[in-house]
């Protein structure tokens, strides 16, 4: 089986990781897509089965923007019928745990407001 792996390299200098955060939380569907793969759901027909209102365009985007971020890495595979699979980048990885910190820190600001 032969593989490839397609990293697109940002040209002029990679945005900011403040600017990046703003962008994905910002985005409803980034999020998602990152969840997704981050649980293990690689594949994009998988992705849009699992997510109920995520069309083909918008995963498409989303998909690329997180390439040119250099959090996700597209592996195609020459098989036929063809198959490509996304995942976290070590960057990607990082990434994430920014992300779950987030998301821990809105947990506690809820709790807090309940109690």
């Amino acid at each position: 089986m032969f593989m490839t792996r397609n990293t697109e390299k940002i040209s002029a200098a990679p945005p900011s990781v403040a600017g990046m955060l703003e962008d994905i939380l910002g985005c409803k569907w980034s999020m998602t897509v990152l969840d997704l793969v981050e649980s293990g759901v690689q594949r994009p027909g998988a992705m849009e089965r699992a997510v109920w209102g995520l069309s083909t365009k918008v995963l498409n985007e989303r998909l690329r923007k997180l390439q040119r971020f250099g959090l996700l890495e597209k592996v195609q595979y020459a098989e036929v019928p063809p198959r490509v699979e996304y995942r976290l980048t070590a960057f990607g990885r990082e990434f994430s745990r920014l992300i779950a910190e987030v998301r821990r820190l809105q947990q506690s600001l809820n709790d807090r407001e309940r109690g």
